[in-house]
């Protein structure tokens, strides 16, 4: 296979400037530049940037015209030990091929048709009803780490919007939220928990979670502290913030909610992600309704049919 040309090995002799046009580098600085960039979201503009930059540093040289299909599927087959990390690279560069192909830096997209790895991977793990009994019997009400939970797990919401909420987004029962992430509103009835958990907390400050300095969490700070109480409560590496989310549309699924009952509160923007919550629900209602259905019946044949002797 063809190796995929550098400015360097097209003009040779030539002074090269910092970002040499026709490079893959400039092509990032101009995808940086572009409207679709900027009209991201900040949280999204820094997850966008924590893959562009690595791809960057290792093929920023290359020439952006001559990225073909085979480029693209070597690059990728490096990585094929870390399948969730390729398929973050792939993203990219498909991103930037888009914006290439829109901006006439290339006549063709060489990414179609090029598929994810799989992972074998369901993301971020579900907490289960016994892991957060759990949790509360470890951090009672009234402390910093059970109003963490409770906020997560009864409105459904990022931690990077669970650490900015407070009095200013409650008012009549109601928590109104706009997500950093996607920037869709949405109100949130208090759940008599949550409400109790915040009638517990001591209001000397408009944000809820406060750090041990009474400032407000950094998000990636709130992670990490929050992965130190789920420890102190013993329970097992792997239980995240995120997975609180899920167990909120989780248990809203169980409770008989529909998709667009549970998107009101989770904010998700798309029904296929929630419909996964619907159907492992339905899933088990069904299953809980035949092992019933099994058990009368066999209750019934043991009444029918008595052993010799009986009745």
């Amino acid at each position: 296979m063809r190796q995929l040309a550098t400015v360097g090995s097209r003009r040779k002799g030539q002074g090269q400037r910092r970002h040499p046009p026709g490079t893959i580098a400039a092509l990032v600085v101009s995808y940086y530049r572009s409207s679709e960039f900027l009209n991201l979201k900040p949280i999204t503009q820094r997850t966008y940037r924590s893959t562009i930059e690595p791809f960057r540093e290792a093929h920023g040289d290359k020439v952006t015209a001559g990225l073909k299909r085979e480029h693209v599927k070597a690059i990728i087959s490096k990585l094929t030990d870390r399948p969730a990390v390729a398929n973050n690279w792939l993203k990219t560069i498909k991103i930037l091929m888009r914006h290439a192909l829109e901006n006439g830096m290339r006549a063709d997209n060489p990414t179609i048709g090029i598929r994810k790895l799989r992972t074998g991977s369901l993301g971020y793990r579900t907490w289960t009803e016994s892991e957060i009994q759990v949790y509360y019997d470890r951090h009672p009400i009234g402390s910093r780490a059970r109003l963490a939970l409770d906020l997560m797990l009864f409105t459904g919401q990022r931690r990077a919007d669970v650490v900015r909420m407070g009095l200013q987004n409650l008012r009549e029962g109601v928590l109104t939220v706009r997500q950093s992430k996607t920037g869709t509103e949405v109100e949130i009835p208090l759940h008599p928990t949550l409400r109790a958990s915040l009638d517990a907390l001591t209001k000397k400050n408009m944000t809820f979670l406060l750090t041990e300095y009474g400032k407000p969490f950094a998000v990636a700070g709130f992670g990490n502290w929050f992965r130190d109480r789920v420890t102190e409560a013993g329970l097992p590496d792997g239980l995240s913030a995120h997975g609180l989310r899920k167990a909120a549309c989780r248990r809203l699924a169980e409770a008989g909610c529909t998709g667009p009952q549970i998107m009101a509160i989770s904010g998700h923007k798309n029904l296929k992600e929630v419909q996964v919550y619907i159907q492992a629900a339905d899933q088990l209602g069904l299953a809980r309704a035949a092992v019933d259905k099994q058990v009368a019946a066999e209750e019934l044949r043991t009444r029918i049919v008595k052993p010799v002797g009986q009745g």
